[in-house]
């Protein structure tokens, strides 16, 4: 599992191109009018637009003891999946907001939700919703909070040559999958495309045995493992993300415990709007010292890897898209979530009666914070 923003306010720019472009006047350049019939005054410029009203501005109240220190947990090493966090600590966002951030990267062998949970981390960066739901199911006291990636990076990897243009054309094909997978994602494609785990074989995380079977195709994520492939196998495989599809859970979400959402709701709405803050800065600026950060906390991070995950970020819309784009990073609606359960519950993922609406809050999002950086082209 692998995962920039520039203020551009080009508000001033177009008013004042606005104001000095020539104002049409209608008969300019014909022939005078006869005496008995004076020419008629040039119309009035037009009125200038009434400013947009002021969008939400976030909470930027430093405690009077000093920053909060804060803890925030993700869950794998330190990957562009995970920039905008990193991006608020190292160009001082998260301290604009009063808040002393420390990340705990995760790893193979490391269990950062465990640490939340026992109370050693405040925030924790959870994988998907089903991770949510499951918190409910096992009386976790975990509550999601925000939603970074609108869109869930599952992918699966095809060779060009298979021609794989819909999810029915990979069928016939020899599949890679995870355990995970076929315990979630893989269960609703049996349910809704009707898919078999007859065609399925584990998937190791070993890119090998796709590459050598031209008639396989690979789970993945759309940030990640098409680079890894390209570099490997010198051919760039079809890709095909299971969002587009209907898998519509949300990703990369942040979890907070419910006793800190009732001791301390100021400092959380705090984090978050700074998160959501930094994920702008990482999409659409200058993203040089979220990067270094990642690079020195995984050695293993290459320069490439990560300007191939945010450019895939950015076309696939995985972070800002949908409600996303009017409400700003981080959105969830109660909608969304009872879609993608239904979905679940009728794959057998999940049980029909769990009360899935304890897995998450819209307490702290959906404020339009950070929308005015979003560059107006992209």
């Amino acid at each position: 599992m692998s995962p920039a923003f520039l203020l551009r306010a080009l508000t001033g720019v177009l008013l004042a191109v606005a104001l000095a472009s020539p104002v049409h006047a209608s008969g300019h350049g014909a022939e005078k009018p006869a005496a008995e019939k004076p020419p008629e005054p040039p119309p009035r410029p037009p009125m200038p637009k009434k400013p947009p009203p002021p969008k939400v501005q976030p909470v930027r109240k430093v405690p009077e003891g000093g920053l909060d220190k804060v803890s925030f947990g993700t869950n794998w090493v330190a990957e562009a999946e995970h920039g905008g966090f990193f991006q608020a600590v190292a160009d001082g966002t998260y301290k604009a907001y009063g808040l002393d951030v420390s990340i705990v990267p995760g790893g193979p062998n490391v269990n950062n939700r465990a640490l939340l949970i026992a109370g050693k981390l405040d925030f924790f960066m959870t994988a998907n919703t089903l991770q949510s739901f499951d918190a409910v199911a096992n009386n976790v006291p975990v509550v999601a909070i925000a939603a970074i990636f609108q869109k869930d990076p599952q992918v699966f990897l095809s060779h060009p040559e298979s021609k794989v243009e819909t999810l029915d054309d990979l069928k016939p094909l020899t599949l890679f999958v995870s355990k995970e997978g076929i315990a979630s994602y893989f269960q609703w494609l049996k349910s809704e495309y009707g898919f078999s785990e007859a065609k399925v074989k584990p998937y190791t995380f070993n890119p090998q045995p796709f590459i050598i079977d031209r008639r396989s195709a690979m789970q993945g994520y759309v940030t990640s493992e098409p680079f890894t492939v390209e570099q490997a196998a010198k051919f760039k495989p079809n890709v095909l993300l299971l969002a587009d599809y209907g898998l519509n859970g949300y990703s990369t979400l942040i979890e907070t415990r419910r006793d800190m959402i009732d001791k301390n709701p100021e400092m959380i709405q705090r984090f978050v709007d700074a998160s959501i803050v930094g994920w702008y800065h990482y999409l659409y600026g200058d993203n040089s010292a979220g990067n270094a950060m990642i690079k020195k906390l995984n050695p293993e991070m290459t320069d490439a890897m990560l300007a191939y995950s945010v450019d895939k970020m950015k076309q696939y819309g995985i972070v800002d898209s949908g409600d996303a784009t009017k409400n700003g990073i981080g959105a969830m609606n109660d909608d969304r979530y009872a879609s993608f359960f239904d979905k679940m519950a009728r794959a057998g993922v999940v049980q029909r009666g769990l009360d899935f609406r304890k897995s998450y809050t819209l307490q702290f999002i959906n404020k339009g914070v950070g929308v005015d950086l979003r560059p107006t082209q992209q």
